[in-house]
């Protein structure tokens, strides 16, 4: 009905329509994944398993009418390794006690030199910060049971102490126990409300 009156709205104002699907985000077939500089010679990998949200989507030629939108709840946090995860679900991280959210809004899609972007407030640890997140969209396309479905995949790093994440240790002969940059991955599928 709400698209429906839109329609309506922009015929009678002389506009052109321009109708956006949105897609809730199958928690399913979705990650959030990270990873992290160990010791300065390996990289710490792990995944929040719960994420859900919204993709509003008409088409690249509509990229104003397009938005995101993603929650991942923090103690859902596996690195496969318990004592680990105890650790960064603790105050010395992520204290997920008093922040258990998560959460990514755009404010913006726009297209530069070829390339897709959601610009938006990233929200972690209660501290929003402004990023800009390439961005592929993949789809739509219909599962075997006729459900339309698309996808959203984009990858970008972050200084965690942007975000109060400043825990570390100094090792005996310089450096750091854990890298300050954060690589974080995202893959997306969405379901066609």
């Amino acid at each position: 009905m709400k698209k429906l009156l839109m329609i309506m709205a922009l015929i009678i104002a002389g506009g052109s329509v321009s109708v956006a699907d949105t897609f809730s985000i199958d928690g399913g077939h979705s990650d959030v994944g990270f990873s992290v500089r160990h010791l300065g010679v390996s990289k710490t990998r792990g995944q929040f398993k719960d994420v859900s949200g919204e993709i509003v989507w008409n088409g690249k030629k509509e990229l104003k009418t397009a938005s995101f939108e993603g929650t991942v709840q923090v103690k859902s946090l596996d690195t496969q390794n318990e004592k680990r995860d105890g650790h960064l679900l603790s105050a010395d991280f992520f204290n997920e006690k008093a922040y258990p959210v998560i959460r990514f809004k755009s404010t913006k899609v726009y297209k530069k030199l070829g390339r897709l972007y959601a610009k938006g407030e990233l929200t972690i640890h209660g501290i929003t910060k402004d990023v800009r997140i390439p961005i592929q969209v993949l789809g739509p396309a219909k599962d075997p049971w006729g459900n339309e479905k698309l996808g959203v995949a984009g990858t970008l790093t972050i200084d965690r102490r942007d975000f109060g994440l400043s825990w570390n240790k100094t090792l005996d002969k310089g450096g750091l126990l854990i890298g300050n940059d954060v690589e974080i991955s995202l893959s997306m599928e969405g379901l066609k409300r």
